[in-house]
């Protein structure tokens, strides 16, 4: 063996002892477990019956850095720099090393771990984020625990940061904290001198939050993730307030109510001193936080401090949190849209407690029940989730080209994948244009006049006319019109709404145009613009008229609303886009008897197409151009189906029986609507593309 091969042999073998050195010193560092920590309420690790770590000596006059700038804001106080170290395209987080930190006056600085500060650094090192260079990252996370402002003394934990080899005045640091302040003033953000470090804290206020810097956290619950949900029994109290540290004048405001409403039930502190999974009523004992199952909404007010663990507990129960805590900061309220599953109510506001959740439909209650249990199954249900959301937030900020998207922060996941069996290009393609499919019975001359105003548009492939009359045959071929695109007229067998949804052979494109034969109003500028719009939203409709499904607390049911507002959720298919894959989906596989139904009453095809997209892709449709009103002007109101005075009844009676044979209500409202660039703009007609856009 020559010199060289006694070299390498040697540097790997102290590579290996090195490396296994390593190995033992972690699993010596916590030999013992955890012990809990009953004062704090955080499972606590004593680092004095560890062996012996690293100690650091700081001393009395030890530097300490300035207070927190409450200025701070992404763009002054962070450093981007230090991010994209040789190209990466996600932050770096560097952990320090553990330490002992001691002085003369104290034996120990920081002698006790929490366990839920140990996941905390656990979930980092483990994480895509983590970096052991110093020198690549982009974020640093001190070591020292400092979730619980009363496990540690202010100044020398202070400086304690300030002598961290990195420090600068808390460059790219990123505090951890869920119990800050201390009595009599409980300050919503931890007393420490952090100078620009951001601050992943609990309970902030909108005094003390600095948006798009800090990121609000939950108190975690350790007692949420008791909750079972194999027996879900029934929810017997409307509203339930288990908090112990509310102020006196909140809670003889709830007692006074409780006196005349039963459906209020007030739980207090039982005799048992320690025992926190108890709570008292009336000389009752109830196991908590299982109580809360028993609650369809459960109050979170305010206490001694403003950040409550109750609302984990209440979200991990399925028991919709009532918020009464004015300036709050929600968790992750940076990502996180609470008006889905939270009620949010003023201080002042606590008497009419009862009269705003008793408004709340039984169809919106689900809704939100399911959106907070899935939130803290996603978010909050264990401090792995809460650090790696954390970490998602910030990657966020720095590479905000990789930030998701609203959807995919708030809207749960499909039961089944993929939810859209619609494989398609992220842009359909223009060159195979789109089948226009017209469905008539015996309006000839609107008719003759539509076909007119089809052929001009420039993406229009063939033209499909389906003769619903059997009583009478088409016209001839000698007076149809003479038009330049091919058309073809199809007489079907019986007058059926649901023959303009059926897959004819001869529809050759992807796209196709439903469109109705009265619908004669809309130019060639505006259907080339819907079919534009279609191909960036393939799998949705997308179309003209609109309207919207709205909850009528007076009769407990579904009601179909054609008046104009901000919200729709339904695309008529007298005019409108979709995909051909909808066709052979309506006329194959529409669930329960909703296709029988549909062509027994002569109504709701274009209802029963909306309910069957939305329940597959889970979108909304899209409205194209700002016209509004769809009236055929050579027409009759005794000729259109529409007039009838039970239409709209009709329609209401639609929605409810599809959402019952859904067994939900799969349409999504939007309040979005899209319009051609510069069409409004006074400019040079020769620089838009779609200039002949009506208003009405």
């Amino acid at each position: 063996m020559g010199q060289n091969s006694y070299r390498r042999f040697f540097v790997t073998l102290f590579f290996v002892l090195l490396f296994s050195i390593l190995i033992l010193g972690l699993i010596n560092l916590f030999p013992h477990g955890f012990q809990y920590g009953t004062d704090s309420g955080f499972e606590v690790l004593d680092l004095e019956k560890l062996e012996r770590l690293n100690e650091v000596q700081v001393p009395a006059d030890a530097p300490v850095s300035m207070g927190r700038n409450a200025r701070c804001g992404y763009y002054d106080c962070f450093n981007i720099y230090k991010c994209g170290h040789k190209g990466a395209s996600k932050i770096l987080v560097y952990v320090y090393p553990l330490k002992k930190y001691s002085d003369e006056k104290h034996k120990s600085l920081g002698g006790q771990m929490s366990r839920e500060f140990y996941a905390i650094l656990k979930a980092i090192m483990e994480s895509e984020y983590y970096t052991p260079n110093p020198e690549e990252a982009c974020i640093f996370v001190p070591s020292v625990d400092t979730l619980n402002q009363n496990r540690f003394l202010v100044k020398e934990m202070s400086q304690v940061l300030a002598l961290l080899p990195f420090w600068r005045n808390g460059e790219n640091h990123l505090v951890f904290n869920m119990v800050p302040g201390s009595a009599p003033d409980y300050n919503t953000v931890v007393d420490l001198a952090l100078g620009n470090a951001m601050v992943a804290g609990a309970g902030f206020n909108s005094w003390t939050y600095r948006v798009g810097f800090d990121i609000s956290l939950p108190v975690f619950s350790p007692f949420a993730s008791a909750i079972k949900h194999a027996n879900e029994p029934k929810r017997k109290w409307l509203v339930i307030s288990s908090q112990l540290n509310t102020y006196a004048e909140y809670r003889k405001e709830l007692s006074q109510i409780a006196q005349t409403n039963s459906d209020l039930m007030v739980l207090e502190s039982c005799m048992e001193k320690g025992n926190f999974s108890l709570r008292c009523h009336e000389n009752r004992k109830y196991h908590y936080p299982q109580i809360l199952k028993r609650g369809v909404f459960c109050l979170v007010l305010r206490g001694l401090r403003l950040g409550q663990y109750t609302l984990m507990d209440a979200l991990a129960a399925g028991c919709i949190p009532v918020v009464g805590a004015d300036t709050i900061v929600m968790p992750f309220a940076e990502v996180i849209d609470w008006k889905r599953a939270v009620i949010i109510l003023a201080e002042s506001d606590l008497s009419s407690l009862m009269s705003v959740v008793g408004s709340i439909s039984e169809q919106r209650r689900l809704e939100m029940r399911e959106q907070g249990k899935w939130l803290y199954s996603r978010y909050f249900s264990s401090m792995e989730s809460i650090t790696l959301t954390t970490l998602e937030i910030l990657n966020s900020r720095v590479y905000p080209q990789h930030a998701l998207i609203y959807e995919e922060w708030n809207d749960p996941p499909p039961l089944s994948l993929p939810k859209s069996p619609l494989f398609l290009e992220l842009t359909a393609p223009r060159w195979q244009g789109f089948t226009a499919v017209v469905l008539t019975y015996d309006r000839v001359d609107s008719l003759f006049s539509l076909i007119q105003k089809l052929v001009k548009v420039p993406s229009l492939n063939k033209v499909l006319v389906i003769w619903n009359n059997q009583r009478k045959s088409p016209p001839p071929a000698s007076l149809w019109p003479k038009v330049p695109k091919p058309l073809k007229v199809i007489q079907t067998k019986e007058n059926k709404l649901s023959n303009r949804f059926y897959p004819y052979d001869d529809i050759e494109t992807e796209a196709i145009l439903t469109i109705d034969d009265d619908i004669v109003m809309l130019t060639a500028d505006e259907l080339e613009f819907g079919y534009e719009v279609w191909r960036e939203f393939p799998d949705r409709i997308v179309g003209f008229p609109s309207r919207t499904h709205v909850w009528d607390n007076a009769t407990q049911r579904w009601k179909y609303e054609s008046e104009w507002t901000n919200q729709i959720s339904m695309v008529l298919t007298g005019a409108a886009f979709h995909h051909k894959y909808w066709s052979y989906m309506y006329t194959t596989s529409m669930p329960g008897d909703i296709k029988e139904w549909v062509d027994e009453h002569m109504n709701c095809e274009d209802i029963a197409m909306n309910f069957l997209v939305a329940n597959t892709t889970n979108k909304a449709p899209i409205k194209v151009t700002p016209r509004k009103k769809f009236k055929c002007p050579e027409c009759t109101n005794t000729e259109m189906l529409s007039a009838d005075l039970n239409h709209m009844v009709e329609r209401s009676q639609c929605i409810d029986r599809f959402a019952s044979i859904y067994g939900t209500m799969p349409l999504r409202t939007v309040e979005f609507r899209a319009d051609p660039v510069l069409y409004k703009d006074s400019f040079p007609e020769k620089l838009k593309r779609f200039n002949n856009i009506g208003s009405l």
